[in-house]
């Protein structure tokens, strides 16, 4: 049943927020058309605070209709009534630390060669936020980031290098829900809430003192699922778990329950996905339907963290003066193609939030352009108003979200109508790339022909159910020729390739007699228990395997 919108604290500040931004009427929320000098490159006017919330797993579809029926989220409504929605916004790869490589660095996967969650940037990588605080803003972040090399556990690196073994194990926790305190236990992931203090404080206390402009970057785990506790934390984060105050926000009437084809008719790459993560099994309609409510919850309590440091710049004054921008690292299928997590190119998994708003944003405003997270790092140095390097993957969104002359638009570098996302990871037997044009996405595999690829027509099949790559060949054809202009996927499918036999051999020899043990105990101790001399002779004769690739 769904929650009362009109009860609780968060509903009251709502209200006041609107009251304030119609009294102040932002120059971007003004019926007139605002000059583009005010924002953009030359501009005498005083440049804009930047806050960048960037969360951990939210389905972007739930931001515009029909997926915002399903929760409560009114900070995400205030941002589209008073600024610009993406209804097309995609990660460059699905998981976290390449997604998040990307984004920080404006460069594809590919380039980054982030290949999984173990390998992202340099430490010492120059990113957007480091060019804003060379060129005068005063910068600060608190929270997630996850964008470097050297995290994330053993497990997950093991189970990335090993994808090609000619085995299949369960990597993941069987997912599952958990419902905890009552109807007045607001912060339930309470790290998020801690780090969303500080924010919300440095805002409060710092912020409102400088007197250059500053960029504020909060990153959030919410509403990724959290370690399954009844098999440990090194097992899987496979629990989706909330308290009734936030279970309240999501309609259960509207909830889809998702269509799973049977395993036979599976892409091999799916079904590889399903069983490593633990969902090949019988699963009711209510564990799916509770599944996607507790998610949908968890969403809601992260809209929660938004207005928390949306309140701080209304309270502060700040707001009017601030650009924010809210999105996330990837999607949740949270079930849908018999799955959960991410590492996959289907809508729930690859679909991200991007919602800006702010001083001549354009307000109430719905874009379906192509655009992806690499767009961030070129729109932070236009809002800035730095020059922006040639040689990056992504393109300004700033022509798309303000007022601008024509002339001015025509001199610009203009987005193209695609976007490409790739995944190298765990819980994928291939390298997979993905190409978002228009009504179409492409999806390829590997070295393009050992693995048959995906065509689907969103327009048509919004739920990606059928595969039409043979149906329509020269569409499949075409796009597949677009995407190797792109980027020579095959190359780097084997590059990749090469990387986690390498990696593998080294963390190997490094374990010396250690081994056997160690990679008895990972996340995959259950499946790897029952059959250890065969997994180990699968990983001996994979080793022995092109060994000069």
């Amino acid at each position: 049943m769904r929650g009362r919108c009109g009860e609780g604290p968060r509903t009251v500040v709502l209200a006041a927020l609107v009251l304030l931004l119609v009294s102040t009427r932002w120059e971007g929320a003004k019926a007139r058309p605002v000059a583009w000098g005010h924002l953009g490159a030359g501009s005498s006017q005083r440049a804009r605070n930047v806050v960048m919330v960037m969360c951990d797993a939210f389905d972007g579809r739930l931001t515009f209709y029909p997926g915002n029926q399903t929760v409560i989220l009114p900070f995400i409504n205030l941002m589209k009534r008073y600024g610009t929605v993406f209804l097309n916004a995609y990660t460059n790869s699905p998981i976290c630390c390449p997604s998040r490589a990307a984004m920080w660095s404006g460069l594809f996967t590919h380039l980054t060669e982030s290949w999984n969650n173990f390998k992202g940037l340099d430490p010492n990588y120059t990113t957007w936020m480091d060019l804003m605080q060379k060129h005068g803003y005063r910068t600060q972040k608190y929270g997630k980031l996850d964008y470097t090399s050297g995290h994330h556990s053993v497990s997950n690196r093991v189970e990335a290098w090993t994808r090609d073994v000619d085995f299949l194990l369960r990597q993941e926790g069987r997912p599952m829900v958990n419902l905890t305190g009552n109807k007045t236990f607001v912060r339930v992931m309470e790290e998020d809430w801690q780090n969303t203090d500080k924010a919300a404080s440095w805002i409060r206390k710092e912020a409102t003192n400088f007197s250059q402009p500053f960029v504020l970057y909060l990153g959030l785990n919410l509403p990724h699922p959290y370690p399954s506790p009844s098999t440990g934390e090194n097992f899987g984060s496979s629990t989706f778990l909330t308290s009734p105050y936030w279970l309240e926000k999501v309609t259960y009437e509207a909830i889809k329950i998702p269509k799973w084809p049977p395993l036979s008719d599976m892409h091999p790459v799916d079904y590889y996905s399903s069983y490593t993560k633990n969902c090949t099994g019988q699963f009711t309609r209510k564990e799916i339907r509770d599944i996607r409510a507790f998610y949908y919850a968890m969403c809601a309590e992260t809209d929660a963290m938004l207005g928390e440091i949306i309140s701080a710049l209304s309270d502060t004054g700040l707001l009017k003066r601030t650009i924010v921008i809210f999105t996330a690292d990837h999607g949740e299928l949270a079930m849908e193609h018999q799955q959960f997590y991410k590492m996959s190119m289907y809508e729930a998994s690859s679909h991200v939030p991007l919602l800006v708003m702010g001083p001549n944003i354009k307000a109430h405003h719905h874009l379906s352009n192509m655009v992806s997270l690499v767009d961030i790092y070129p729109t932070m140095l236009d809002i800035a108003r730095i020059p922006i390097p040639q040689n990056l993957s992504g393109y300004s969104l700033i022509p798309l979200l303000a007022e601008m002359a024509e002339d001015e638009v025509s001199s610009r570098r203009l987005h193209p109508t695609w976007i490409l996302s790739e995944f190298h990871g765990c819980n994928a037997n291939s390298s997979t790339y993905m190409l978002r044009t228009d009504k179409w996405k492409y999806i390829a595999y590997s070295d393009g022909h050992s693995v048959p690829p995906q065509l689907f027509d969103l327009s048509a099949d919004p739920d990606e159910l059928a595969n039409i790559a043979t149906t329509f060949p020269e569409v499949t054809y075409s796009l597949d020729k677009k995407l190797r202009s792109i980027v020579n996927y095959p190359r780097i499918s084997a590059s990749v390739h090469k990387y986690n036999k390498k990696q593998f051999i080294n963390w190997k020899q490094s374990l010396g007699q250690n081994y056997s043990n160690v990679i008895a105990n990972l996340r995959w101790h259950q499946d790897w228990s029952k059959e250890p001399r065969k997994y180990k002779d699968a990983i001996h004769r994979w080793l022995q395997m092109n060994t000069n690739e």
